[in-house]
């Protein structure tokens, strides 16, 4: 066969038509198809084919038209239906608003787009999701219902578009809004609501950085995917509703569950911790039990403070404040991470609990924490009336015992087994103890001194108005001090302690009872409030109010070590200190007496104050000193 001829004439055309057929093909751009007539009229073609080329440039153009809204609408419609799939596969709901956001910016062509949602407790819009956005404070902005486009929308349930938002005076202007939109640099915007019912939960919109119309076309794709966006949030609202019934019935389930066990357990440890105390357990023993039971370290307190026992701690100060917030409340109460318990019988404080190692307890441990309160008011209510009915026995063998023999019609070898009976050998030398305190009471201080370092195999009780301690020591002084301090720290004021002793027997002790009490006398009348001695400490008061003076301990304890710097020496200071004072302590007179020179004079007396101390000069001191040399003289004459 042979080859098609073109027709003379139009040849031309038939040129065109084929390149505009392959620049639809190649799906090039709308200016492109302006060169096919252009090649024709630089070819000189005929006016007939211009104007045919021409025409079918047209419709050319109408077909590429048609194909991009074509190729629009399926884009569009995948990107629908990619939405729909994302909700159906129930993503995470902000990867689904991020990718529902960048399809509206991928589909509609713009710079940015960016979904806000109402905050209905604030009464305003938030920015939620962001894509093309390069400012911060644009990411952050917050309108008000009516401001600028989106408060608009959001008050309005309209779409709103403007070409050029900061000339566009239809919206209410405000300088928060208008300053992050500067500097973001958008001027075209697009903004429609997300509907949930007649409910609008926000808006999503679509924004250029030049001015530009929108298209109705394209506010209904916005609108479309601003629909899918309202469901997603919908659904995953009605998804985590669902989500926290389920939770609150498992909660709800695992409470009941759990309360059926701690209702088990506090059975448990309120039968073991009774059991405990009724067979005769001490507070050490129901301390460990209940630190055991709670898992943390415990003090037992006294209603006074004092410490019963502890387990798994070290010395814990009684906290009074939360002490007394528990016993108004009647629950336990934590203070800088301890958990404290009043222990009371009724009204009646009778101690207190101290948790450590624990700086949070559950509702359940902090219910066994206060039952272990009644448990330890039951212990501490048994340990009173054994020790009631134990103290009135010591207390009984006490009167007796100090009491003056020659009214006694008590045989003292009855004394004596009584004493037996109760753990105290009357043959053994033993101290008396006579204390008085300024604040303390004495059924306080009774209790605090009969659980001091003395009292082990001691008699204590109340005798005259003061509180009395018979304890087996050899050394009334020494320990009176130390009595006297470790009292006045335990209740918290004074304690004053006269001593005397030791002796063994019920006379010796009836006499040494007498001289403690003088000796307590007299440190109060010499102002020694708050310590403790014996009278042999007390100098020339204890030499006079002593039933047996020592006159040469006296005279040692005085001037012991002048006595023992002449011996060592073959000086004569005693005999000079002696003189001093007999010439009225005049340092001339006192040089004539001993025929010697002054400086002499002034050696010997610093020589004294080295060995007798700084304040031998002192008034109290002189004194002493006199008295002590006075009664040298006497002694070394005789």
């Amino acid at each position: 066969m042979l080859p098609a001829v073109t027709p003379p004439g139009t040849q031309h055309a038939h040129t065109a038509l084929r390149r505009l057929l392959d620049l639809l093909a190649e799906g090039a751009p709308a200016e492109d198809y302006a060169r096919p007539a252009a090649e024709a009229r630089d070819a000189d073609a005929p006016a007939g084919e211009l104007a045919d080329i021409a025409e079918a440039t047209d419709v050319a153009l109408r077909i590429r038209r048609t194909l991009g809204q074509h190729r629009r609408r399926e884009a569009e419609l995948t990107a629908l239906f990619d939405t729909a799939s994302d909700l159906a596969a129930l993503r995470e709901l902000d990867a689904v608003l991020r990718a529902i956001v960048h399809r509206a910016k991928l589909l509609l062509g713009t710079d940015v787009t960016y979904l806000s949602l109402n905050d209905e407790a604030a009464g305003d819009t938030y920015m939620r999701v962001t894509d093309g956005s390069v400012a911060a404070a644009f990411q952050q902005v917050r309108l008000g219902m009516g401001e600028g486009l989106g408060g608009l929308v959001a008050q309005t349930a309209r779409p709103y578009a403007t070409g050029d938002y900061q000339a566009d005076s239809r919206f209410h202007h405000t300088s928060a809004i208008d300053g992050a939109v500067g500097q973001e640099g958008l001027r075209a915007i697009l903004g429609v609501p997300l509907r949930v019912g007649a409910r609008i939960i926000g808006v999503l919109y679509a924004a250029d950085r030049a001015p530009r119309e929108f298209s109705p076309e394209e506010v209904a794709l916005l609108s479309s995917l601003a629909d899918h966006a309202a469901i997603a949030i919908d659904g995953a609202r009605l998804l985590e509703e669902t989500r926290a019934a389920l939770a609150d019935l498992n909660s709800a389930s695992e409470t009941i569950r759990a309360h059926s066990e701690d209702v088990r357990r506090a059975e448990r440890a309120h039968d073991q911790l009774t059991d405990l105390v009724l067979r005769g357990g001490g507070a050490e023993e129901v301390a460990a039990a209940i630190a055991a039971i709670l898992d943390g370290a415990l003090v037992i307190h006294d209603a006074h403070g004092a410490e019963l026992a502890r387990a798994g701690a070290g010395p814990v100060p009684p906290p009074a404040r939360a002490v007394e917030a528990s016993r108004a409340s009647g629950r336990a109460v934590p203070q800088d991470g301890t958990w404290v318990c009043a222990v009371l019988a009724g009204p009646e404080l009778l101690g207190s609990l101290a948790l450590t190692g624990r700086t949070a307890l559950s509702d359940t441990d902090r219910l066994l924490f206060e039952r272990a309160g009644v448990v330890t008011a039951l212990l501490l209510l048994l340990r009173r009336s054994v020790a009631e009915t134990e103290d009135r026995v010591r207390g009984e063998l006490l009167t007796d015992l100090l009491t003056d023999l020659l009214a006694l019609t008590t045989d003292p070898g009855a004394l004596a087994a009584r004493a037996r009976r109760l753990g105290v050998d009357l043959s053994r030398p033993h101290c008396v103890f006579v204390m008085h305190g300024d604040v303390a009471s004495r059924h306080r201080l009774l209790a605090a001194a009969a659980r001091s370092g003395p009292a082990r195999g001691a008699l204590a009780g109340i005798h005259h108005d003061h509180v009395v301690l018979v304890a087996p020591v050899g050394t009334p002084g020494p320990t009176a001090k130390a009595l006297a301090a470790e009292l006045s720290q335990a209740v918290g004021s004074p304690v004053t302690v006269g001593a005397a002793g030791p002796g063994a027997g019920p006379a010796a002790l009836s006499a040494a009872h007498g001289e403690a009490h003088r000796c307590l006398s007299a440190l109060r009348a010499l102002g020694h409030t708050g310590r403790g001695g014996a009278l042999p400490e007390l100098g020339f008061v204890g030499v006079l109010l002593g039933d047996q003076a020592d006159l040469v301990g006296y005279v040692r304890s005085t001037l012991g070590p002048l006595l023992d710097y002449d011996d060592r020496r073959g000086t004569d200071l005693v005999h000079t200190l002696d003189a001093y004072f007999a010439q009225g302590t005049s340092l001339t007179r006192t040089r004539a007496a001993l025929h010697v020179h002054v400086n002499t004079v002034v050696q010997r007396l610093d020589r004294v104050g080295r060995l007798l101390g700084e304040d031998w000069n002192s008034p109290a001191r002189t004194l002493e000193i006199q008295l002590a040399l006075r009664l040298h003289r006497l002694t070394h004459g005789l």
